[in-house]
């Protein structure tokens, strides 16, 4: 994401005051019939900061989709200033804050979301609304999905035989759930990294991987596919434990998943990667992919998702406003820079964060 590509501020806070300013995307809270309404709050405070400090956070998605209305993103920056820059071909909020030299930075976002659970009808043609800008935005490369290469020949393999898009889509869906694992060792979601997968063979990975994996894959063979990350905030209602978080506390819920585009469907929902943290995580653990509850989860996370899941953005590549450092492979987790450089999000003496959520309807 080119610092250019960002289209305007939003909101805007001054002077050091613990002053919040709403973002109104959608006037009203949208009817029941399945929409559940959330809170989601993350407190952000670095620990050890020196001379001027960054803070940068992902806002919910500021368009609306069939699964997600953003009502609205709150956000103090207690000390310093904070505004909203957004990009939207890739439906990116970033809430960046500044604080002077000897404050101590605090920032908090509180964004205010309707969900709804996600399926689309695989047995029946839909209308399709998607512009060619659209579709050929998410076609394109990138510097960490590329679609050249090895790539190309992955996905050239995986959809052998395959005539349509939707037997595309679903023959790289089954190639990622049978050729990769879920590596419980990699940091946060992942490297983000497919060529380095394909070309070390190491086809192990977390969310960012494996789903990314799918939406390289899947351009790769000429289908539209993004990656959609995001963030856990309630239990699972289908009985797993592992796709869903336990307590209001969503800190470590992070999660990336994705969507392909079929001509006669449209965007359609997708999540390989939790197939395999079915496999990996559900009690007893290790599950064989015949599996009953494994099998359940293949057969749903092909065309549905469960709505117990905030969207943050669609963007790859992100380099973040006022940032020296160099761009995010993606953008789920609080990020921090001080004159020192950038602060390791996982490294709790220096970045202090918790991210709180609670149903409101």
């Amino acid at each position: 994401m080119k610092r250019r590509e960002f289209l305007r501020h939003t909101a805007t806070m001054c002077g050091g005051l613990a002053f919040s300013k709403a973002v109104s995307l959608w006037a009203d809270t949208p009817a029941s019939s399945g929409w559940r309404t959330f809170e989601v709050t993350s407190r952000v405070e670095v620990l050890k900061p020196s001379g001027a400090t960054h803070i940068w956070l992902p806002a919910a998605l500021i368009r609306d989709t069939p699964f997600q209305k953003t009502l609205s993103n709150k956000f103090s920056a207690e000390g310093g200033t904070a505004n909203l820059t957004e990009s939207t071909q890739d439906s990116l909020g970033i809430v960046t804050a500044i604080y002077p030299e000897h404050v101590k930075p605090s920032l908090t976002l509180t964004s205010r979301v309707s969900l709804k659970d996600y399926a689309v009808d695989l047995a029946a043609v839909h209308p399709t609304h998607a512009s060619r800008t659209e579709l050929e935005y998410f076609l394109r490369p990138s510097k960490y999905v590329p679609t050249d290469g090895i790539v190309k020949e992955t996905a050239d393999k995986a959809t052998k035989g395959a005539a349509t898009d939707i037997d595309k889509a679903r023959a790289i869906y089954d190639w990622v759930v049978e050729n990769t694992f879920r590596d419980p060792k990699v940091r946060g979601c992942g490297r983000g990294d497919i060529r380095f997968m394909l070309e070390s063979g190491d086809l192990g990975g977390k969310c960012a991987d494996l789903n990314t994996l799918y939406v390289g894959l899947a351009r790769a063979a000429g289908l539209p596919s993004r990656h959609i990350y995001g963030l856990r905030i309630a239990k699972s209602e289908f009985d797993y434990k592992s796709l869903g978080i336990a307590t209001d506390k969503a800190t470590k819920g992070q999660h990336c998943r994705a969507e392909v585009y079929l001509n006669q469907y449209g965007w359609v929902p997708v999540d390989p990667a939790d197939v395999r943290k079915v496999v990996l995580e559900e009690p007893p653990g290790n599950l064989k992919l015949n599996d009953e509850m494994v099998a359940k989860a293949r057969t749903r996370l092909f065309g549905s998702w469960e709505m117990n899941w905030m969207g943050y953005n669609y963007a790859h590549d992100v380099a973040l406003p006022g940032s020296i450092g160099q761009a995010l492979v993606y953008f789920m987790y609080p990020q921090a820079e001080t004159a020192e450089g950038r602060v390791d999000p996982f490294d709790p003496d220096n970045f202090k964060y918790e991210i709180t959520t609670k149903e409101t309807s």
